[in-house]
């Protein structure tokens, strides 16, 4: 009983008018509404408390319902109003647990803690109501306050709701859909991309079944082929294939247009109601679903459906991530196929590439036709396959089989050869390729015999494909034969493909059946083979010749241009100074002076690196710094190399000095990184790296030095790598793999010259593909360089400060003895260990440790690298030295270093190790 106007309310006099103004739809149906049918009675006589509360809900831009009394008589305003939805106006004075009967309960706890005076605060609570006539997932940020009468005694609960379901739902969205994009992306395999689209939607919606389904067909005769689906327990997977009309006929025009159809219950929805897509639905256990068509390139490509057993009432945001969904599953799915499609040419392309390199060399008949067998059952998939020569009797139907593929060659041995039927006439007489999708159905072959098409206990075949093998002559030599038990498996690829391998195949044969008519005039031929042998090496050294000839040429051209030049320079300036001098002009004679003196020294310069070249220029070696050298050389380096290129400098502490000419070794490293650069067209990293080397008489005699110490300055690249045949070849002046015009062969040829005649070597160590590593190795100067830090003497070293420890791990014995017994020297308390998994032990233990010397090539499946990082878990702060006989970039991962760690390259002296100890225990 509630009243529409002012007059149902003759209680309410001018002052409550006033109180109660304003306060928009609501305000109005508080005025006019019959409060003396309730609890709270007529306006007129409420208490000041509730008229207070009541005019600070309806003023509130916030949803707020002031639930009055112990019943919970309800008073909102206009912004609950639009939460409340369908069920506004009639909750307005209708007590909360009548008005919300599906929360109940929850409202129950609200008015029980809020009459007690107590308040209650809920985040993004979930709960299901009908604001709408069906039921409804909303979430809600609800406080709940008590409101006091006169006395002071909670009256009533006012509570705040701020409706927060969009944005939770935008979330959760947002969440699914990164999960599913992060496994989407990990699926190469079509197939595993539809499953796990499917189950993370179907668990994502608590669906019955997901699936996805591809478009076959043209006009009217379209089919929906699900390879793979998701269902729920005791929910009957639907894979297969079904004619669209029999299923979609109502809204076949909506998938056509990529319109999404959203079906809440079957029986009831007018498209499928009493028709017989209903009762087909109804078999496979869908009484509600939606339905996302993807239509591309103007057609109708595939379709994402949910379906739900019982009716369902799909949610706007239900269907905006099954359509969001549907859309990355066509991406995945066409970059899944579109990988596994190059993946396949790149097989067929290896196996074509290896199969030609064979057949151009193979000459034993039985081995090529059986590795050509073979590919082609590689190549298009077939189950077994055969080749069959082409040798029939004299009623002209028997034919030879020579390789087999796949099968035991028992499988044939069980019926005939091949007879001239229709099916292998064709590839005998050299008629063409033969494909059928199903050769026991084919109406092209067998009609008139009662097996059709094979004969009667052959192999399994229904997807068939034949192709004759036929010589340069034209004589059809045989052919190629592929079966499948599977119908459609073979395409028109697959029969370029055979096309192309039955023509390798007939060259090869050729070529084969000519070498065994060859081989029965052997005498002739090996006269022949040497001839034509000796005919190809003096062709080989007049091409080698000419080659260096022509390098020559280049060299002593350039040569003669550049000397031609300067003497230009020279004689012009002497000429003009003689003329200046006879005429008596003395001014301006320093101009032709120094123009002399410059083409002289550029004269000088040229003929110093002739003599680089020749390994006799005269040098001028002196002690020299590496490190400040490269240093000095970094920044022209980095300019030199270009933008795309890396450059890291690693430089050793304590470098010894060398005794060396600084510009020659300064040229050497320039040339060593232009090369590098050039081995890297697509940009890379270039380092470079110095180490002191104390080499015994093993490393010595590999790198044709005498034993000693010395210092190397190593340049490394990430480019494509050297084959063996290019290093032994790599210091051979002239010799250059760059193309004609880039390059003489003559860089490193006089780095070689300049590092033997200063008394050291230059190593190459090399992978195809990896990089390559250029060494310079140098004698160690016995003195120092200008700016070099002189490391005490092992007597002088700096000692341990009390209880200091250190932890040496290394697989070799006489190392942790040398290291130990430095350490004992110094003060140090020394623990050793073998192994990774030893020294982890000890870390992890409450021992103290205050440096880990570790080798980085430990046995026991764990190196120093693994083991040092592992015990850092733990010991966050532990400094760390790595010592290592290998290059230090490749030992601790190309000179990424954390803080606290450093490495020491083996062998190293005393003094170098109690140096870099003290300095890493101490942080100085």
């Amino acid at each position: 009983m509630r009243g529409t106007g002012v007059d149902a309310t003759p209680s309410i006099d001018a002052t409550d008018e006033r109180f109660f103004a304003g306060g928009g739809e609501l305000g109005a149906l508080v005025r006019g509404h019959d409060w003396a049918a309730t609890s709270l009675g007529p306006i007129g006589a409420w208490p000041q408390s509730l008229r207070t509360m009541v005019g600070v809900v309806l003023l509130s831009p916030v949803p707020i319902v002031m639930l009055w009394g112990a019943d919970g008589v309800m008073i909102y305003n206009d912004a609950y109003s639009v939460f409340a939805g369908g069920r506004h106006p009639a909750l307005l004075g209708s007590k909360v647990r009548e008005g919300w009967p599906e929360v109940a309960e929850f409202n129950d706890n609200v008015m029980r803690v809020g009459l007690a005076g107590g308040t209650l605060a809920y985040k993004d609570q979930n709960l299901t109501l009908h604001r709408y006539g069906r039921p409804e997932p909303v979430w809600m940020n609800l406080d709940y306050s008590p409101v006091l009468d006169e006395s002071g005694n909670p009256a009533g609960v006012i509570a705040v709701v701020v409706e927060t379901t969009e944005r939770v739902l935008a979330e959760r969205r947002k969440a699914f859909l990164s999960q599913l994009a992060d496994d989407l992306r990990e699926r190469a395999d079509p197939v595993a991309v539809i499953e796990a689209a499917t189950r993370h939607l179907g668990q994502h919606l608590r669906a019955d079944r997901v699936g996805y389904g591809e478009i076959e067909g043209t006009g009217t005769d379209l089919h929906l082929v699900i390879a793979r689906d998701w269902s729920a327990e005791g929910i009957a997977s639907i894979t297969g294939r079904y004619p669209l009309v029999d299923y979609a006929t109502a809204f076949v025009d909506d998938f056509l247009a990529g319109r999404t159809v959203v079906i809440e219950d079957m029986r009831s929805d007018p498209r499928t109601a009493g028709l017989a897509s209903e009762a087909a639905h109804a078999a496979l256990d869908i009484r509600a679903q939606i339905v996302v068509p993807l239509v591309k390139a103007g057609r109708l490509s595939a379709v994402l459906f949910v379906h739900a057993a019982a009716p369902r009432p799909w949610l706007a945001d239900e269907a905006t991530v099954i359509g969001e969904v549907a859309e990355r599953t066509w991406a995945a799915l066409e970059r899944a196929r579109a990988e596994a499609a190059l993946r396949e040419e790149n097989r067929t392309n290896e196996t074509l590439n290896r199969t030609g390199a064979m057949l151009a060399g193979e000459l034993v008949l039985e081995r090529l036709v059986q590795n050509v067998t073979d590919a082609g059952v590689d190549l298009t998939g077939a189950k077994f396959g055969a080749f069959f020569y082409n040798v029939r009797n004299e009623a002209g139907e028997s034919y030879l089989l020579y390789t087999l593929s796949g099968v035991d060659r028992s499988a044939f041995e069980r019926f005939p050869m091949p007879r001239n039927t229709a099916v292998f006439a064709p590839t005998f007489g050299g008629e063409g390729v033969v494909r059928s999708d199903d050769i026991l159905s084919d109406p092209r072959y067998g009609r008139n015999e009662p097996h059709r098409g094979m004969p009667k206990g052959h192999l399994p075949v229904r997807s068939y494909l034949a192709v004759p093998v036929i010589s340069r002559s034209g004589e059809v030599i045989g052919g190629l034969f592929f079966g499948h038990p599977e119908p459609q498996r073979f395409s028109a690829r697959h029969e370029r493909l055979m096309l192309g391998l039955a023509a390798q195949a007939a060259i090869a044969i050729d070529n084969a059946r000519l070498f065994q008519a060859v081989q029965q005039s052997k005498a002739t031929l090996e006269q022949r083979v040497a001839e034509r042998t000796a005919e190809l090496m003096r062709a080989e050294e007049a091409l080698r010749q000419s080659q260096k000839m022509e390098a020559v040429g280049q060299l002593t051209g350039g040569l003669a241009h550049d000397f031609n030049n300067l003497l230009t320079g020279i004689a012009g300036s002497l000429e003009l100074l003689q003329t200046r001098l006879a005429q008596g002009r003395l001014t301006d004679l320093d101009r032709y002076i120094n123009a002399a003196q410059g083409a002289a020294k550029r004269a000088a310069a040229l003929t110093h690196r002739l003599l680089a070249f020749s390994r006799r220029q005269t040098l001028d070696p002196k002690p020299t710094n590496v490190n400040a050298l490269v240093a000095g050389m970094e920044e022209l380096i980095r300019r030199t190399v270009g933008p795309e290129i890396a450059v890291e400098v690693v430089g050793a502490s304590g470098l010894w000095p060398a005794l060396v000419d600084p510009p020659q070794l300064e040229n050497a490293l320039l040339n060593l990184c232009i090369n590098a650069r050039d081995a890297m067209p697509e940009g890379g990293r270039i380092t470079i790296e110095t180490a002191n080397k104390w080499l015994d008489d093993h490393a010595a005699q590999e790198r044709d030095l005498p034993r000693g110490r010395y210092l190397s300055l190593c340049v490394t690249d990430t480019g494509t790598g050297m084959t063996p045949e290019v290093i032994a070849r790599a210091f051979d002046p002239f010799f250059t793999t760059k193309p004609i015009g880039q390059g003489t062969g003559l860089g490193l040829s006089m780095i070689y010259g300049f590092v033997r005649q200063s008394g050291g070597q230059v190593r190459i160590y090399s992978e195809v593909g990896q990089g390559t590593t250029m060494c310079l190795y140098l004698p160690r100067y016995d003195g120092t360089a200008e700016g070099d830090v002189v490391l005490p003497d092992f007597a002088d070293a700096p000692r341990a400060e009390q209880g200091e420890t250190v932890l040496i791990v290394d697989d070799e014995p006489s190392v942790r003895m040398l290291v130990t017994e430095v350490l004992e020297d110094l003060g140090y308390t020394a623990i050793e260990a073998a192994d990774g998994p030893s020294g982890l032990k000890l870390l992890e233990s409450d021992v103290r440790v205050d440096l880990l010397v570790t080798d980085v090539g430990l046995p026991g499946g764990m190196n120093g690298r693994q083991m040092a990082d592992a015990a850092r878990v733990s010991r966050p702060d532990l400094k760390v030295l790595f010592i290592t006989g290998y290059a230090e970039n490749a030992a601790v991962g190309n000179g990424y270093l954390e803080p606290g760690m450093e490495v020491l390259t083996k062998p190293f002296v005393l003094e170098v190790l109690a140096s870099r100890i003290k300095s890493l225990i101490t942080g100085r």
